[in-house]
């Protein structure tokens, strides 16, 4: 009983502390620890029936302490007991499907409670295991139940949490067998470092293998996943998952918006940053067709598995009525309070203007203050703020501040002037860089791409390298802009999606970046410069289906001098939207599919639990039957008869105790195969008389009788397995006990 209670303990206090890295901060008050001792105590009780009885009750402990529910809720019918439990453990287990680990059990109790009853339940299933004195099987369980977490959540001390694991386990092997053999501990020892080894392999414990967030426990609905990967401003690459995951659904026009979730609109001298600024002069910065109701885009969002705190609106949302469960902050950027939650519903109202191209033409450069002063839309970096577009002397003015670390600006600046040419209209300017990004200017789209060593991330992007993903396209289009002086930032949301009879979805993998411009009268409108990923649908946008090249190209010939889009000369290169053209070196744009089936992605197979847990079974198995036939092949290393015939001896007791055949130690050649007679049916007298010839006969006949031995041996064993179901073959090949484990 004290060898049980010592080994469960220690086994239940690595289990412990392993599935509580889970919660940052560590939970306290000693519950865990409470339920691992209700876990031990029961399996410490005899007979049967008075742990049984003890098992039920720690059980009904266990529920109290993890899920608060006294166990007087049983009564009458038990609706008030088991109802709650199953809902609880339910909702706490789906939510680690919707947050990320580490969690704070304060926010998070429910998933604290799973925590709790997963100690508790590995620790009994353990703990019964040493009670039973099964030590593979205790050994097996204790390592699925402490190195199953271990592998969840990777950081720390990992090599410490596997040695703590594997000592453990080699306690348990050793505590349970009488006479621990050396053979044993080596069997013991490559069985587990061959299990720890395949755990933390980078070929297995990578995030497609062990990845427990996608086991697919459950079919709906989808875990809440988060697009920060696509919004913040990181040029290192990204990576979207292979299963999509449906975050919004939008009733609203069939007609295609961009979902509008925030702007970047700092630049830091490096990269874009969230960093939103109330509007104080509104009225001059909002124009007033945006007030009036008529012409405003009203949309029903319901919030599917978003994990973020923005309130999402078609291009500028205007009002939504959350009320005081969100926070406006300004520049049409709103927050829920506490972030948005599955399954909520919101209406937005949007202002979208479609001005057309010679509306916008006609749009003088003039800006109010609030976008221009130091601090606002037209910053380089801290403390530095380009002159207004058309301001007399502004190439001057500019060249000063670019000095230093924002040297290399001075290309892309030079690259700007160069693409958009010399004009004296912004949407000129505007929609040329645009169309050189998104078709003639010879990039690429890529969400690896390669960096420039000594180049700021988005001058690298459009002087050398021309391959990146929406944050290079649109990052660098939004700073070339503000170089040329027109106010511009960077805007983060979702492209339109998919339209299915009256709503919009919208998943993951549509989160994208875009450039919003500021134009009088209009207010801040989106460019697309990214190629392949969007389509805007008004018609000053190059990327809208209903642009007119070749009328733009004529528009814009009369005010644009030199440019490389629309210059003299240049207006030949820009071609109206065929969907069967791929852009120059871009994976071409994709028209939006607003109806008919929807064509699957092939699946693609992804390891999971079941599959590494049938990997390890199979080393496992594989290290045994291989240590059998080792030790088995040693024994033989010998010419002397004698040895050659304890060694057959031993072979054949083995062979029994696999079957779970006592046979003792000291028992005679005839003793041995009396006991095979007896308990399996099969004659042994050949064997056990060529045997005793090799063991006491003359030296001269010994060698002979040696060679018979062997013989009869395989004779022997073979007839055996005959008479033996193929499940206790099965058994004794893989059985432990003849390695001194059982």
């Amino acid at each position: 009983m004290l060898k049980t209670a010592l080994l469960s303990g220690v086994a239940s206090l690595v289990i412990a502390v392993d599935w509580l890295r889970f919660e940052e901060p560590r939970s306290g008050g000693g519950r865990p620890f409470v339920l691992a001792v209700a876990a031990v105590a029961p399996v410490l009780l005899r007979p049967l029936w008075l742990r049984l009885v003890a098992i039920a009750v720690s059980a009904l402990l266990a529920a109290w302490v993890a899920f608060s529910l006294s166990p007087f809720a049983l009564w009458p019918g038990g609706e008030g007991f088991f109802g709650p439990v199953g809902s609880r453990f339910s909702r706490g287990f789906l939510d680690f499907y919707d947050y990320r680990v580490p969690f704070d059990p304060a926010e998070r109790p429910q998933m604290h409670a799973v925590i709790l009853i997963a100690i508790f339940g590995f620790t009994l299933a353990v703990a019964l295991a040493v009670a039973a004195r099964r030590a593979l099987l205790a050994v097996l369980l204790f390592f699925v139940a402490a190195g199953w977490p271990a592998t969840l959540l990777s950081g720390g001390n990992e090599l410490g949490r596997g040695l703590a694991i594997l000592a453990v386990a080699l306690a348990l092997l050793a505590g349970m067998t009488e006479r621990p053999s050396r053979l044993a501990l080596i069997a013991a020892g490559a069985v587990l470092g061959g299990a720890l080894a395949l755990s933390s392999s980078p070929a297995v414990a990578k995030s497609a293998f062990l990845d427990w967030q996608h086991w697919d426990f459950y079919t709906h609905p989808q875990k809440s996943v988060s697009v920060r990967y696509i919004w913040d401003a990181r040029y290192d690459g990204v990576r979207f998952p292979k299963k999509k995951t449906t975050v919004l659904t939008i009733q609203a026009p069939h007609t295609p918006y961009y979902w509008r979730a925030t702007v970047l609109d700092r630049f830091d001298g490096t990269r874009w940053l969230e960093d939103v600024w109330p509007e104080n002069a509104r009225r001059e910065l909002v124009p007033a067709a945006a007030r009036k109701r008529s012409n405003l885009v009203q949309q029903k969002v319901t919030v599917a598995a978003l994990q973020d705190n923005h309130v999402i609106g078609a291009s500028i949302p205007v009002s939504n009525d959350l009320g005081k469960a969100a926070a406006y902050e300004g520049q049409g950027v709103s927050r829920v309070i506490g972030g948005l939650q599955r399954g909520q519903h919101y209406s937005v109202s949007s202002y979208a203007p479609r001005p057309t191209p010679e509306e916008l033409v006609r749009v003088p450069p003039s800006y109010p203050r609030a976008l221009t002063k130091p601090g606002r839309e037209l910053d380089l970096a801290r403390g530095v703020t380009a002159p207004p577009f058309g301001t007399p002397g502004r190439e001057a003015r500019l060249s000063k501040p670019l000095t230093g670390r924002l040297v290399p600006y001075a290309k892309l600046y030079e690259r700007a002037r160069q693409v958009a040419g010399e004009t004296s209209s912004p949407y000129a300017a505007v929609v040329a860089l645009e169309t050189w990004f998104r078709s003639t200017g010879g990039f690429t789209y890529s969400q690896q791409p390669g960096a420039t060593p000594g180049l700021p991330p988005l001058v690298g992007f459009v002087i050398d390298t021309k391959t990146g993903y929406c944050q290079h396209f649109a990052g660098a289009m939004a700073l070339m802009l503000r170089l040329l002086g027109i106010p511009a930032r960077v805007a983060a949301g979702f492209v339109p999606g998919r339209y299915h009879d009256d709503f919009w979805e919208v998943t993951d993998h549509d989160a994208h970046t875009w450039v919003e411009v500021w134009f009088r009268g209009y207010g801040w409108l989106p460019f697309d410069p990214t190629p392949g990923r969007g389509r805007l649908s008004g018609t000053y946008s190059s990327t809208s289906l209903g642009f007119n090249a070749a009328g733009a190209a004529k528009l814009l010939a009369g005010l644009v001098k030199g440019g490389e889009v629309f210059g003299s000369g240049a207006a030949a290169g820009i071609l109206p939207h065929d969907p069967r053209r791929p852009n120059p070196r871009s994976v071409g744009d994709r028209p939006f599919v607003t109806g008919g089936p929807v064509t699957p992605e092939p699946k693609k197979a992804t390891p999971s639990l079941l599959f590494f847990l049938f990997l390890l079974a199979a080393g496992v198995a594989a290290v045994i039957v291989l240590l059998k036939l080792v030790r088995r092949k040693v024994r033989y290393l010998t010419r002397d008869p004698r040895r050659v015939a304890v060694a057959c001896a031993r072979e054949l007791a083995e062979f029994l105790q696999d079957q779970r055949v006592p046979a003792a130690e000291a028992a005679t050649f005839r003793e041995l195969g009396g006991t095979v007679a007896e308990r399996l049916g099969v004659d042994a007298s050949n064997f056990a008389q060529a045997a005793t010839a090799a063991r006491y006969g003359p030296p001269g006949a010994a060698r002979q009788a040696a060679g018979s031995t062997r013989k009869e041996l395989r004779d022997l064993k073979r007839r055996l397995r005959k008479s033996l179901a193929r499940a206790d073959r099965a058994r004794g090949l893989l059985s432990v006990r003849s390695l001194g484990l059982g």
